[in-house]
């Protein structure tokens, strides 16, 4: 009985054992598959591209230089404000200098004990330490840079109004004609049958006359100047000096021409082909303008004065009086609002790029 228990274990099911030879060899057959396959393939190809690795290295160096680069500009950047500051400094002091001989000129101008030759040294003193604060005060904006503030560009230029401000002959044109009383028709009417008082303190009135005092304490103390006010007709501010440069360095004079500015009162209508013909006539002629005004003129030099005066009647006037203009000479416009005027924006921008002037249109609290 144990003898055929014994040989029932010894056989062996054919069907099972060609299963296992077969799940063998198939993973076998697998395995030897895997490691014949080239696995190189899956390796990216930018590490085996020449170009791009040289492209990759040229970037990484000039990353590297621009770091480099970023520090040398950090360190010119510490050692161009320290000369600004010194330059500024400098400044200042020629500054102080200038103002002390200006006095001691002033007092020996009265003395009837002071000699021509003791004025002439002076004047010299003064003309030299001029021209060694436009050299520091130049230097200093060319060390700044781009600073929209202090920018130096084709001139002395303030880039927060835009205005050029240089010049050795520089002109102030100023409407005083009654619709610099206000911005509005109906207040500029009401205005018009009020007190002198009254017109003086308007409002847009007061903002034009601070416009005209602005600009005059930005004019190169080497330079001359004149100031003019115009509507029906046109006559300086200090009267009898229509044909006369005046002296900027001459302080009480400004001062007097300002008080005058003050004094105005507007009225009347806009003639500006008359103003600009005494431009025109001016000997030597300036070399910048200011123009403050309002709108298109509304008159012209054969005094046709109309209820009613058009847009294109304005407009063929204004184009009348900018012929009369001399070439070459940069018109700065500061255009005050006004209603019922819409074409004036447009036709002094233009006159202003023509010219290679500036233009602005200032906010009720400028300057």
């Amino acid at each position: 009985m144990p003898s055929k228990t014994k040989a029932k274990r010894r056989k062996v099911n054919p069907l099972s054992l060609s299963f296992l030879d077969v799940m063998f060899c198939g993973f076998g057959a697998v395995i030897l598959i895997f490691l014949i396959l080239d696995h190189a393939s899956t390796i990216s190809p930018v590490n085996q591209s020449p170009e791009l690795t040289a492209e990759i290295n040229l970037l990484q160096e000039e990353v590297r230089e621009g770091e480099l680069g970023l520090v040398q500009i950090r360190n010119i950047v510490s050692d161009v404000s320290f000369e600004v500051v010194d330059a500024q400094g400098l400044a200042r002091q020629v500054q102080e200098q200038i103002d002390t001989f200006l006095q001691e000129l002033a007092a020996l101008e009265n003395s009837s004990l002071a000699t021509e030759e003791d004025i002439a040294k002076l004047r010299a003193d003064i003309q030299s330490l001029e021209e060694e604060l436009l050299r520091l005060q130049a230097n200093a904006l060319e060390y700044e840079g781009s600073n929209v503030r202090q920018f130096l560009g084709d001139g002395n230029r303030q880039y927060l109004s835009g205005l050029f401000l240089g010049g050795q002959r520089i002109l102030i044109l100023m409407d005083s004609s009654a619709s610099m009383l206000d911005s509005s028709l109906v207040n500029i009417i009401r205005t018009r049958n009020m007190s002198n008082e009254r017109k003086r303190n308007a409002p847009k009135w007061l903002r034009a006359v601070n416009s005209v005092d602005w600009i005059s304490t930005q004019l190169p103390i080497t330079s001359q100047y004149q100031i003019w006010n115009f509507s029906t007709e046109y006559a300086s501010v200090l009267p009898g000096t229509e044909d006369m440069w005046l002296e900027v360095a001459d302080r009480e004079q400004l001062d007097e021409a300002i008080e005058n500015v003050k004094d105005i009162v507007p009225e009347d209508g806009t003639n500006m082909e008359q103003v600009f013909r005494g431009v025109a006539n001016m000997s030597p002629l300036p070399d910048n303008i200011f123009l403050i005004t309002d709108g298109l003129p509304t008159i012209n030099d054969r005094g046709s004065v109309k209820a009613l005066v058009t847009p294109s009647e304005r407009m063929e006037l204004f184009e009348d009086a900018v012929e009369q203009l001399p070439n070459g000479i940069p018109v700065n416009i500061i255009l005050m609002p006004l209603e019922g005027d819409p074409s004036a924006a447009a036709v002094f921008w233009q006159l202003a790029q023509y010219t290679q002037g500036s233009f602005l249109t200032p906010s009720k609290d400028w300057p």
